[in-house]
């Protein structure tokens, strides 16, 4: 077991999500940086699909009531064991009675804690992804809170020895200033030409409201192509027809703060979706913190199918390093 002494602002159980049930209206959840949370695993010989804890901004206080191999992962969020600084993308050793802490967010705004075994939560939908909006999976539905106690299971697949470390070129580099690739679409012919070259051209900053069902940012106001609006698709020229609403796409309701849709966001909508975040940027959405600046970049298919060829072969390079 892990006790919780302090829960952290808000610290959830999380897997690779819960695939395959967009149809019926529901999001994955799962970790939001996919690399840091496939690499916390791998460090600690896990199966890729053992469920972690996933840290935002502020980390928890947690006691291990047993001896165990951990990783920490993503954003530095500095990690002490005993109050002693320890190194992140690292397999370590703690024993019982040991106690985690974190000092304040530096760079990035997520890290992973994977524990030898996994978090040893029921499935729900073939996941352990806490999905709180309607409190399913993870611990009780809900993020961690004082006095709990986590689970401890059994996923392990390999014996990965203390102090094995990751590469440096294979560990991300966080900032405070963000280059986001998108491929433009579903309804983009929606905005004007301006618009569309003001929405890729401008840096946009991410507001107060940036949390795992989307990012929003403010910047200029943004146009749309005058129309007599369709059946069914509401009075604001930003309105569609229903449409689904792809993980990373991007909405902008009334032409005011795009908003990037994230794990925890509704499946569809009837609001215009410009243009969708590639697969391999969502690891980098997910370490976007609150005034940080975002450039969105326009790319073609094949360089995202490119990117995410190269997010893959890190991983692999990861795997049989361990």
């Amino acid at each position: 077991m892990i006790k919780v002494i302090k829960p952290g602002l808000q610290t959830t159980v999380q897997d690779n999500g819960r695939i395959g049930l967009y149809e019926i209206g529901m999001p994955p959840s799962g970790a939001m940086d996919k690399y840091a949370f496939t690499v916390a695993n791998l460090l600690v010989g896990n199966h890729p699909n053992a469920a972690v804890l996933e840290i935002t901004y502020l980390g928890p206080e947690l006691l291990f009531e047993r001896g165990m191999r951990i990783s920490l992962t993503g954003g530095q969020i500095p990690p002490k064991i005993n109050g002693v600084s320890v190194p992140m993308w690292e397999t370590l050793e703690v024993k019982a009675g040991d106690v985690l802490s974190f000092d304040f967010v530096q760079m990035g705004a997520r890290t992973y804690l994977a524990v030898e075994g996994g978090i040893d939560v029921p499935l729900v939908m073939n996941s352990r992804s806490t999905y709180t909006l309607i409190g399913i999976g993870g611990f009780e539905g809900r993020a961690l809170a004082a006095g709990d106690e986590v689970p401890i299971g059994e996923m392990k697949v390999k014996d990965v020895k203390a102090g094995t470390r990751i590469s440096p070129e294979l560990i991300p580099v966080y900032s405070k200033s963000h280059e986001i690739r998108v491929v433009v679409g579903l309804c983009s012919y929606r905005l004007t030409e301006e618009s569309l070259q003001t929405f890729l051209e401008i840096e946009w900053t991410v507001t107060p409201e940036a949390n795992r069902i989307g990012y929003r940012h403010k910047g200029e106001r943004l146009r749309f192509v005058e129309r007599e609006q369709p059946f069914g698709a509401g009075s604001n020229p930003s309105n569609v027809t229903d449409l689904g609403y792809p993980i990373g796409s991007i909405q902008v309701p009334d032409g005011v703060e795009p908003i990037v849709l994230l794990h925890d966001a509704v499946t569809g909508g009837g609001y215009a979706t410009i243009a969708t975040v590639i697969s391999s940027d969502l690891n980098r959405m997910a370490q976007i913190k609150t005034n940080e600046k975002v450039h969105f970049v326009a790319v073609t298919l094949e360089q995202a199918l490119q990117a995410r060829r190269e997010v893959q072969e890190k991983l692999k390079r990861i795997a049989d390093a361990v």
